[in-house]
């Protein structure tokens, strides 16, 4: 007979709680338990590893190294143990899901989303429109597309913060930059978020510059980068390694950071589109 212990997957639910809240009172308002039984739950938990996994520090609670270590692989476990429960549960569910994103995240954000839903409802077809963040609400708006990420904010809309990305000045690897001349931008055609905030802090900082490349897409944006003909402002997500950021002692200013949201669409009944949302969600706030 093994000797191996299992472990409990309520003990991690909220052993994640207490790390996330830093106190076990929080915690227990979080999962809707009294303190002192997320207190014995914690007892239990270290009783089952052989370790202590937080120390107190003021009023809070801090995680040991182990319970550092404990922390990632009990995110996993609790993801993979709620994905099996929705397969099981919503295997019924079947028919086409249609999901937006731009290029920016197409390589990072995207995946991890789509993985989630396909483990969820393996039977799901997912069409997948992959275009520039104005656009995508708008198709978000008619009803084209059931749920995007965007960059685009929108308070009548139910959504999601999933990433907060820096935004950056990037240019070639191999590009030359001038500190007094006028900065070579490489622009986004309109309507576009990274133009609108790079023309603003390049006129706030008064640092003078010239349009060198305007294009209607991503992809136009990454060749004229790898042919240095300019610099421009994107988040870092679009950084590669024949690239490089140019920064505050290059003489050009901070930028706002990027945030990428997942937007649901308006209006919608649909049982499976409001479940898929919900699930990725969790799953990026659990992450």
């Amino acid at each position: 007979m093994s000797d191996v212990e299992n472990l409990d997957i309520e003990l991690l639910r909220t052993f994640i709680a207490v790390a996330d809240s830093h106190t076990f009172s929080k915690a227990g308002i979080r999962l809707g338990r009294t303190q002192g039984a997320v207190s014995q739950q914690m007892q239990r938990l270290e009783t089952m590893v052989g370790t202590a996994l937080f120390e107190k520090e003021g009023r809070t609670k801090r995680l040991t190294q182990h319970g550092q270590q404990l922390l990632s692989y009990a995110r996993d476990l609790l993801l993979l143990n709620d994905d099996a429960l929705r397969s099981l549960k919503d295997s019924r569910f079947s028919g086409v899901l249609r999901i937006g994103s731009p290029h920016d995240v197409a390589d990072t954000l995207l995946p991890p989303l789509l993985s989630q839903i396909a483990r969820w409802a393996p039977s799901l077809n997912i069409e997948l429109d992959v275009g520039r963040s104005p656009f995508l609400m708008e198709a978000l708006h008619r009803g084209e597309v059931d749920m995007t990420i965007s960059t685009r904010f929108d308070p009548q809309l139910e959504g999601v913060l999933l990433r907060t990305s820096p935004t950056v000045w990037i240019c070639s690897a191999q590009y030359q930059h001038r500190p007094h001349s006028p900065l070579p931008l490489i622009l986004a055609d309109y309507p576009s978020i990274f133009r609108r905030v790079a023309i603003e802090a390049l006129d706030a900082a008064q640092v003078r510059w010239s349009p060198a490349y305007t294009t209607s897409n991503l992809l136009g944006i990454k060749a004229a980068v790898k042919a240095r003909l300019g610099v421009t402002a994107r988040s870092i997500e679009l950084l590669d390694s024949d690239m490089r950021v140019l920064g505050e002692s290059d003489g050009l200013p901070r930028l706002p950071d990027t945030q990428f949201y997942l937007w649901i669409r308006p209006g919608t009944s649909q049982t499976l589109v409001k479940q898929a949302f919900e699930l990725v969600a969790s799953g990026f706030r659990n992450t």
